[in-house]
């Protein structure tokens, strides 16, 4: 019987141990359909799945030295290295909340001198004084039995926000990878650009010459020359304003390869063709689940669950067990006898009684911050989704554009030529020249931006399914070449 007494506290407190104040956490519904642009009403649970590989999906543009930046950029970009730098101080919370539960062991050494001085008495004696040492090694300890789960919980929300700080990394890795692709890209659309401006300009000048010559010859009106040195002029204006939007671009991939603008120069290339890799078709919304994102959003909702439990646990008494063991002497020598060994062990059991209202009114400030983050993660789940629609509409749109431009293009290429040669035979002034001719070189620079809009819309929808599509399904096309010369689009096309 006796014993069986002695068993029941044991029992209370193990059985107290196992629980943990506050709601477990349930991972939030968010509203997802099984494809995109199919309406499926209703809710169900998403599975984060960031933890996946995605691939090199930057190899699908196929170009090696865009493939070299990248992997500089995930070496050195500095804003990578602030979110690791907080995904360590988040794991460094985390070890240090894991470390609450155990006892906490200190240890003192001290060494005292005290006395008192002489004093005298009613009698008129004197009472001498005196001093004397002491000598204290002492170890101590303590432990907070964690009964009701206040522990527990602020690791699970350590644990949390560590995986949030991981996910973090890998969403910021996502976008500078992203933006360093579209800038990359933007500036082999300028290079292009450039081309078609030199060549134009090129064009520009002969003519000029020839009109000039006409004038010479009295068979020109001098606003014909006027007019070509115009149009040559303006095209050399916007063949330095191209310049200029390059090498803020280069100074930009600089910075996000890690390094000063000064140390990275891109040649510039002739030989550069755009390729845009073309979703498959009925891309899955479970995609989205590799969001890192989304993936950070729904841990912080589990951080902000386990708050809860902390505040709960705070209604409840909190049993902390400390003791010490030690030697106490006046001399050094019998430090260490047994006489001199000392100690102290007990529990202690502290509650609040009266906090008129404040433990509540924190619970309940953890339940709202709780109910903000599950609809932050619910909002951001719906972002996603359009993000993806906005993109998958943009990458159809943009190869039809395309498409229709190199029309356009071959069509001005061949207005420009039989307008010019019109104009040579005196069958029309030469205003109808300008006019083809600006036609045809502003139809060309909208052929090479509708390109390039193809491939950043390729990159951004890349980027809103967390990492691309299967890439074994992938089916990378190669845009045709945007010459600015109409021969150079015919032998594109085949003709």
């Amino acid at each position: 019987m006796t014993s069986t007494s002695a068993r029941l506290p044991l029992a209370l407190v193990l059985l107290l141990a196992a629980c943990k104040a506050g709601p477990n956490y349930v991972r939030p519904t968010t509203p997802i359909t099984p494809a995109f642009k199919e309406s499926v009403p209703g809710f169900q649970t998403a599975t984060p799945l960031d933890g996946i590989d995605r691939g090199q999906w930057w190899t699908l543009f196929g170009d090696p030295e865009l493939n070299a930046l990248v992997d500089e950029l995930q070496r050195n970009n500095q804003t990578i290295e602030q979110s690791l730098a907080a995904y360590r101080q988040a794991v460094g919370l985390l070890r240090q909340n894991r470390a609450n539960l155990y006892p906490t062991i200190g240890s003192t050494a001290t060494f005292t001198n005290s006395g008192v001085g002489a004093s005298s008495n009613r009698a008129g004696g004197v009472a001498l004084g005196g001093s004397g040492n002491a000598y204290r090694l002492q170890a101590t300890g303590s432990w907070i039995i964690d009964l009701f789960g206040q522990v527990r919980r602020n690791i699970e929300g350590a644990r949390a926000s560590s995986e949030a700080a991981a996910a973090d990394i890998a969403n910021v890795r996502l976008a500078q990878t992203g933006q360093l692709v579209s800038s990359y890209l933007q500036l082999r659309s300028l290079d292009a650009d450039a081309l078609a401006l030199d060549a134009s300009a090129a064009a520009f000048q002969r003519d000029l010459q020839i009109t000039t010559n006409r004038y010479n010859a009295g068979i020109a009106a001098k606003t014909d020359v006027v007019q070509a040195q115009t149009q040559l002029l303006n095209a050399q204006v916007s063949a330095r304003d191209n310049r200029r939007a390059r090498g803020v671009l280069e100074h930009s991939i600089a910075i996000l390869v890690g390094r000063p603008p000064a140390a990275l120069t891109i040649a510039q290339r002739q030989d550069w063709q755009p390729v845009t890799p073309v979703p498959p078709a009925g891309v899955p919304s479970a995609l989205l689940q590799r969001r890192p994102d989304i993936a950070a959003a729904e841990r912080r909702v589990q951080a902000a669950n386990a708050q809860i439990g902390v505040q709960s646990a705070a209604f409840f008494p909190q049993l902390t067990l400390s003791g010490n063991v030690g030697q106490t002497s006046s001399t050094l020598g019998d430090l260490f006898a047994a006489a001199a060994n000392t100690y102290s062990l007990g529990p202690s059991l502290a509650q609040t009684v009266f906090s008129f209202g404040r433990r509540q009114a924190l619970v309940a400030q953890a339940r709202a911050q709780r109910d903000q983050t599950i609809a932050t993660y619910r909002q951001t789940v719906l972002t996603a989704f359009a993000d993806v629609e906005d993109n998958l509409l943009a990458t159809r749109i943009f190869r039809d554009e395309v498409a229709l431009s190199q029309q356009a293009s071959r069509a001005a290429d061949q207005a420009e030529a039989l307008v010019r040669n019109q104009y040579k035979a005196g069958q029309v002034d030469y205003s109808q020249v300008i006019v083809a001719q600006t036609t045809a070189l502003n139809t060309r620079r909208s052929l090479i931006t509708t390109a390039f809009n193809a491939q950043a819309a390729a990159v951004n929808l890349i980027v809103a399914l967390g990492g691309g599509w299967d890439v074994r399904t992938a089916d990378p096309i190669v845009a045709p070449p945007t010459g600015p010369t109409s021969a150079r689009v015919q032998q594109v096309n085949g003709q």
